[in-house]
Parts: C-alpha cells; structure tokens; sequence
C-alpha cells in the first residue's frame, strides 16, 4: 500500500477544519473519517458540531454518531476500526481524509497505540473510590508527584486519562511516561498531516461565536434531554457538564453559558499543545487560500 495516503486534518475547535476536510475530499473524491471522540455519540449532536445534513450527504463520513453514549468505547476500539475502514478505502482510493482534534485518536491512527503491561483492575476501582469521595483533585496531585512529565501534557480534567496514567505508576513502579513513544510497526500507507491555526484572539472570537450558535440551535434542550446519564463518561465534556450545573441550580445560565465558552477555549489551549510537540504537522493559517494548500500536498506526496 506505499502509493496509499492517509491525509490528516488537525487543530484546534472552530478553527475550520470540517470545511478544508470536505473540500479536500470533494477534490479527491474520497471519504472522510472523523477523529473527534465528542461526535462518535448519536445522542449528542448540538454540543459536538457534527457535519450538517448537507455535509454527510456531500461526503460519505465515518465514525460521526456510530456510538450510544451507553457504549463503552476507547480509543483502542477506534484504533481498531478506523484501521478496518482505511483497508477497505484503500481499496477503491489513493488518498483517505482524516479529521479531528482529537490528538490521542489521531495518533492511534497514525502511529499505533503504546503497549501497557497488565496491572490490577482493583488499582483503577480505588481510584475511581477517591474521585468520587474526595474528588478529582487529589489524583491530579498524585499524578503530578509519581509522572510529572506526563501531568504537564495531559488534560487533567478528563478522570480517565488520569486513572490510566496513575494505575499503570501504582502497578509497575514505573512512571507512565516511560512507557509511551516507543518505537511501533510502520503503517501500511503514507501519512501527511495539515495543521490550521489563527491568532489566538480570533480563535477565541470563533469559539465564542460557536457556542452562541449552538445555544441558539438548541443546546440547552438538548442538554437537557440527556441530564439523566450525566454520570456516564461521554457526557463530562465542555458543553454539557456545565448546563448539568444550570439545571441542578448551582449556577445560573449566564454564567453557564460563559463557562462553557471558558472552557472550550481552554480546552483549545490543550489541544494546541498536543498537536504543537509534533514535528510532523504542516501549519497553515486557516485564511490560506485552497490552492496553496492543495499544491503543498502534491508537493510531499511527490517526495514519499
């Protein structure tokens, strides 16, 4: 599959990334597979910015709404799948479309996961104990003490990313850390990633823009409508948590409202960050014109 080409569209949320995706696929006349772990639920649609109706029809989309938020499912799963769909892609086109800023699925994708020794599942139940009986704030500080380097780059509000880093420091007596970016097995297609970036300002202003949009569109119904399983994992996200706190009385929706804006844009910061550590990416700031873009590709599929 050497003459095969998995092209990834990566960088921050609002920042376009659904638009250059389409027009790439529509130029070459492929499909797209969605890296974002927010959109695999069917369930939640206004929070996560899936593709218009418009969009899906266009292009044939992977991976958007596949899942019920009941479903357990990680990024080894779509490890999994998003690798069986690019054989079959593969089989009727050159090139596939990659999209998302979801760095640790875009990663698997690319790259392959890390491989982890077994621990004991018991490690990850106390945890779990912990977070609901003193809250989360002390696995983050037992994190930072036992992997530090690991707790400077991770997302330290996402419970599960901690527990898996802090069960694999308390099973092996080994930092997390020293168990990533180790060398795995080549893909059996070629990789180019594009990056899309702005000033930050604007950025912000897009965000902001956004999340109006969608409480325009419904998002308080929709939230609303899914407050009951507020405890399952893919409802802890930024745009849901924080009407969860409208709706039991803690806040009020002014505020909840600008807290989501808040924390989407730091969750923008965070994913800035991931993609930032790869040497690999191409930036682009998202006001290059099409053609500019296009003509890089050509340009690195050439020398592959």
């Amino acid at each position: 599959m050497s003459g095969k080409y998995l092209l990834s569209i990566v960088g921050p949320t609002a920042i376009g990334k659904t638009k250059l995706a389409m027009d790439l696929a529509t130029y070459f006349n492929t499909e797209i597979i969605s890296a974002d772990s927010r959109q695999f639920y069917k369930e939640m649609s206004i929070g996560t910015a899936v593709p218009s109706k418009h969009e899906l029809e266009s292009v044939p989309h992977h991976f958007i709404q596949h899942k019920s938020i009941q479903e357990k499912y990680n990024v080894g799963d779509f490890e999994k799948d998003a690798l069986n769909v690019l054989d079959n892609l593969f089989e009727k086109y050159d090139i596939a479309i990659m999209v998302g800023g979801s760095g640790l699925f875009i990663d698997a994708v690319i790259s392959g996961l890390d491989s982890f020794p077994e621990v004991d599942r018991e490690i990850r139940t106390k945890l779990n104990t912990v977070i609901k009986q003193e809250g989360i704030e002390v696995i983050q500080n037992q994190l930072k003490e036992l992997d530090a380097e690991y707790y400077a780059k991770v997302d330290i509000q996402n419970p599960h990313r901690i527990t898996r880093a802090l069960e694999i420091c308390l099973g092996t007596g080994k930092t997390y850390s020293s168990f990533i970016n180790k060398k795995k097995p080549p893909r059996p297609f070629n990789s180019i990633v594009i990056g899309l970036s702005t000033e930050r300002s604007r950025l912000y202003d897009k965000i902001n823009k956004r999340v109006d949009t969608m409480i325009e569109s419904g998002l308080i119904e929709e939230a609303r409508s899914l407050s009951k399983h507020k405890h399952l994992n893919a409802l802890r996200t930024v745009g849901y948590t924080e009407l969860f706190n409208y709706f039991d009385g803690i806040w009020d929706l002014d505020f909840a409202i600008s807290e989501i804006k808040k924390n989407t844009r730091r969750f923008s910061k965070r994913q800035l960050t991931w993609f930032g550590k790869n040497k690999d990416i191409i930036w682009f700031d998202v006001s290059t014109p099409f053609d500019e873009i296009l003509n890089k590709i050509m340009q690195l599929k050439k020398v592959m």
